[in-house]
């Protein structure tokens, strides 16, 4: 296919694709979506190997959000049945975040519920962070706690942060649709705010919300023009006390070309299948790793995922590798520029301009044709287990 291998070349020379390029690809067949995982393969294989970066989710504050985001079980009014908890100590998110370095995770992303942290919060996470490293130093911690004010963004690097995750979810133009406490001006600032700070900055999406194929390249194309270090793909998980907990829209498939899609427009950077790939990829997940070179380990915010030692057999059967504490994550050409995870021996990104999750446990909204997904609620557990409660942590 003449599309493929343009794609291909544009992927192996960093060349953005053009808008009709991307859209084709979420426009292919089943016919022919083999034949599409093959061609962004090329291009994850050049840039990433055979390797996938692990990372695993603490969530510090859980539920009782002010902010009315639709997708997310902790959302103002939200009627999930999930656990809500106020911070947890310092000493406590150690030991969570010790159960997934312990599984093989890389990056440990710091995740808290709000619209954005008060000085106190940043305080609290700064006394957290040094409590991961004390116990191993060479982690990446990344923190995720919502729209950042001015100078709280260096504050989290001097306490040793490495990046910061704020997700753009949806295009700019659908923005309103499904947020209105804050903008999508407010989250492109957030973003930016990490990036000049030092911070490696991951930005990601939410599929599966009923958007359509022009609202995917929006947002890809977006999050090409912000350039962070990682992009997190987030698949839609309906919870039920959502506004959108009967929104299915996505296959195995469409999962897949979104992938794809997302490689194509970001060929070297830290592609991560986050929340809702269990529910909506199921036994197809081995085919994204061809696609993505990072996943989150275990469970996620209020959601639970498979079991870590799955994840970790799924990597092993596929022919990859989990990514080692002193291997490079990003291309040389991005880790010169300082890119996260571009020291060797350890995560540390001291002296970067320029990854995370969180967003991770959405729900959609009904905007346009995107294909009737099959319904299967018996794969959306709410978390019960890790943080902010007694129970061993999946890991």
């Amino acid at each position: 296919m003449d599309l493929l291998n343009t794609l291909v070349d544009k992927g192996l020379r960093r060349e953005t694709p053009t808008r009709e390029e991307a859209l084709a690809v979420l426009a292919t067949s089943d016919d022919d979506l083999l034949d599409v995982v093959a061609a962004a393969g090329k291009v994850r294989r050049h840039w990433f190997g055979r390797r996938v970066k692990l990372n695993y989710l603490v969530n510090l504050k859980s539920g009782l959000c002010p902010e009315d985001c639709s997708y997310c079980s902790q959302r103002l009014g939200s009627k999930a049945e999930i656990l809500k908890y106020t911070w947890l100590k310092p000493d406590q998110a150690s030991r969570a975040a010790a159960a997934g370095l312990a599984g093989g995770a890389k990056r440990v992303c710091l995740v808290a519920s709000g619209r954005g942290p008060t000085d106190r919060d940043v305080d609290r996470v700064s006394d957290t962070i040094k409590a991961i490293k004390e116990q191993n130093e060479a982690v990446e911690v990344c923190a995720c706690l919502g729209l950042l004010s001015d100078g709280q963004a260096e504050r989290l690097r001097e306490a040793g942060a490495d990046a910061y995750n704020h997700n753009l979810n949806t295009s700019e133009a659908t923005y309103g649709d499904i947020t209105t406490t804050h903008t999508y001006a407010d989250r492109v600032d957030t973003v930016r705010k990490a990036h000049a700070a030092g911070l490696s900055a991951c930005s990601g999406l939410i599929a599966g919300m009923g958007e359509s194929d022009e609202d995917l390249v929006d947002v890809v194309f977006s999050l090409r023009e912000l350039d962070p270090d990682s992009v997190p793909v987030n698949f839609l998980i309906p919870m039920e006390g959502t506004p959108l907990a009967k929104e299915w829209h996505l296959t195995p498939q469409r999962c897949l070309r979104i992938l794809a899609m997302t490689r194509f427009v970001c060929p070297d950077v830290e592609v991560r299948i986050a929340g809702g790939r269990e529910v909506h990829l199921r036994t197809m997940q081995p085919l994204a790793l061809h696609l993505a070179n990072s996943i989150f380990l275990g469970d996620y915010l209020t959601s639970e995922g498979q079991a870590g030692r799955t994840d970790l057999e799924m990597i092993a059967d596929a022919g990859f590798e989990v990514e080692g504490a002193g291997e490079v994550t990003l291309p040389e050409h991005r880790a010169a520029a300082g890119g996260c995870g571009s020291h060797e021996g350890g995560g540390g990104c001291g002296s970067h301009t320029g990854d995370g999750v969180c967003g991770s446990v959405p729900a959609g909204a009904d905007r346009g044709p995107a294909g009737a997904g099959e319904i299967r609620t018996d794969l959306v557990a709410v978390r019960r287990r890790g943080a902010g409660t007694d129970l061993a942590p999946n890991a």
